[in-house]
C-alpha cells in the first residue's frame, strides 16, 4: 500500500494511506476533545430504566450545541446520532425505546465532525451493579486497546497493533473479533488503512508520521463468531456471550502516537464514575 500527502490527496478514498502535518493534527485535536467530552457527560446520564433513544437525543443535541455534527447520522441509511450496543450486541446496536436494566453493559459510540475533521470513540458503561464476568471483560478489553496504542510509533506495523491485542486477550480465555477493524480517517469518516486486532509482529502496514486512525478492539467473553441481524446493522454473538469494546482515534507522531480522544474526567479508568 502507498502512502501520500494528505495536502495534496483528494478528499475521497483512494486506497493510499494519507500522511497529514500539524494543522490536521489540531483539527484533530479539537474534534476528538468534543467527542471525549459528550462521553465523560454521558456518564452521569446512564442509569438503570434509560432508554437508549434518550441517549441517542443527547449526543444529537451535544453535537448540534457545540457546533458539531454526529457523523453517523444518516450515514449510509442509518438513522442515529450513535450507536448503543449492549451486553451480547458486538457494535452497531440501534438506540430504540429500549430500557436499560440493572447489570448490563453497554459500549455507547460516538463520531462528531468539528470543522471537517472526524473525532471518533467509543467507551463502555456499566448499569449498576455489574458481575464479576461483566467487569472482568470490560477490564481485559480496556486494556487491550491500551496495549494497542502502545505499539503505535514510526516503524512498527499494523501487525504489531493486532498482536499486542491478541496476545493479551487470548490468555484471558476471551476472544477477540475479526468481522470489525478500526480504521483510517481524518476529513473522511472511513479511509485507509484498516486496523486488525489480531496479527503477528512485523506483518502489515508500516506506520508512518502523519497517520491518522482508530483502534477499537471488540473481545467477547465467548467465541469471536458474530452476525449481522436483518436490520443490516447490530452485530451480535452468535453463542450470545457478553462482548466489550473501546475505541481512541490516534496520530502517528515523530516519536510516537497522540491519542485525541482521551477523558479528562476519567483519568482513562474503565467503569469510572
Amino acid at each position: 500500500m502507498s502512502y501520500t500527502d494528505a495536502s495534496d490527496a483528494a478528499l475521497r478514498k483512494t486506497g493510499q494511506i494519507k500522511l497529514h502535518g500539524e494543522s490536521a493534527f489540531a483539527g484533530m485535536r479539537k474534534a476528538g476533545a468534543l467527542v471525549s467530552e459528550c462521553l465523560d457527560a454521558l456518564t452521569d446520564l446512564v442509569k438503570p430504566g434509560l432508554m437508549t433513544s434518550v441517549i441517542d437525543d443527547f449526543v444529537r443535541e451535544f453535537a448540534f450545541s457545540h457546533g458539531a455534527f454526529p457523523a453517523t447520522l444518516m450515514y449510509r441509511g442509518y438513522r442515529y446520532s450513535t450507536c448503543t450496543s449492549i451486553n451480547h450486541v458486538v457494535c452497531h446496536g440501534m438506540p430504540e425505546a429500549r430500557a436499560l436494566k440493572e447489570g448490563d453493559i453497554v459500549n455507547i459510540d460516538v463520531t462528531f465532525i468539528v470543522d471537517g475533521w472526524y473525532g471518533d470513540s467509543s467507551r463502555m458503561y456499566g448499569v449498576g451493579e455489574l458481575p464479576r464476568k461483566a467487569e472482568r471483560l470490560v477490564e481485559v478489553t480496556y486494556e487491550s486497546l491500551m496495549r494497542g496504542i502502545a505499539a503505535v510509533k514510526p516503524g512498527n506495523t499494523t501487525g504489531d497493533i493486532g498482536h499486542a491485542i491478541q496476545s493479551f486477550v487470548e490468555p484471558q480465555g476471551m476472544s477477540v473479533v475479526r468481522d470489525f477493524c478500526g480504521h483510517g480517517l481524518g476529513r473522511l469518516f472511513h479511509d485507509e488503512p484498516n486496523i486488525i486486532h489480531v496479527g503477528r509482529p512485523g506483518e502489515g502496514v508500516q506506520l508512518k508520521p502523519g497517520m491518522l486512525f482508530t483502534i477499537e478492539p471488540m473481545i467477547n467473553l465467548g467465541k469471536p463468531h458474530v452476525k449481522v441481524l436483518s436490520d443490516g446493522w447490530t452485530a451480535v454473538t452468535r453463542d450470545r456471550s457478553l462482548s466489550a469494546q473501546f475505541e481512541h482515534t490516534v496520530g502517528v507522531t515523530e516519536t510516537g502516537v497522540e491519542v485525541f480522544t482521551l477523558s479528562k474526567r476519567h483519568n482513562e479508568k474503565p467503569l469510572a464514575t
